[in-house]
C-alpha cells in the first residue's frame, strides 16, 4: 500500500544527526520522522512536526504520490539574547510517499495537533474484502426423445 520514495534520504537524515543539525533548504529539505499503520478501513500516517505553524505545512497528491512539505523558522529572541544551546532543527522538511491504487486519494483527511500531522487515507472500496455469492447454475440439460 505504501512505499518510501528515496532510501538515501534516511541515510542523509542519520548523517545530519551525527554531524550536527544543518537546516534543510527547499532545494535539499530534511526528512521528517513518520509512522504509518492500517486501522480498520483506513491507512494512517503520522508526521512529527513540532513547532511548525499549521499555515507552513503543504500537502499535495499527484498521481498517487503524496508530498508533505513544512518549514520551521527560528523563534525571534531579540537583540539582548545570546543563544546557549540550539538543538531544535530549523528549515524546510519534506517527505514523499507512493500511495498504492488500493487507497482512496480523493478523500484524505488531515489534522494537526500537538506537533503531529495525522493523515487518514481510506481504503478504496474496490480493495476491501467482499463476499461473493454462489448461485445455482442451470446446466441446460434437455431430455431427448428418440
Amino acid at each position: 500500500m505504501l512505499m518510501r520514495t528515496d532510501p538515501f534520504r534516511e541515510l542523509d537524515r542519520l548523517t545530519a544527526q551525527m554531524l550536527g543539525n544543518t537546516p534543510g533548504t527547499w532545494s535539499r529539505p530534511t526528512a521528517m520522522a513518520m509512522d504509518a499503520y492500517r486501522a480498520g478501513d483506513e491507512f494512517v500516517v503520522c508526521f512529527d512536526l513540532p513547532g511548525v505553524d499549521p499555515d507552513a505545512i503543504e500537502l499535495d497528491v499527484e498521481r498517487n504520490v503524496l508530498t508533505v512539505k513544512a518549514e520551521r523558522r527560528p523563534v525571534a529572541t531579540g537583540e539582548q539574547v545570546e543563544m546557549q544551546v540550539a538543538e531544535r532543527p530549523l528549515g524546510a522538511f519534506s517527505r514523499q510517499l507512493f500511495l498504492g491504487d488500493t487507497l482512496d486519494t480523493e478523500h484524505i483527511n488531515a489534522a494537526y495537533d500537538a506537533g503531529v500531522l495525522t493523515l487518514r487515507i481510506p481504503i478504496a472500496e474496490k480493495a476491501k474484502p467482499r463476499k461473493i455469492a454462489i448461485g445455482n447454475i442451470d446446466t441446460g440439460r434437455r431430455q431427448i426423445n428418440a
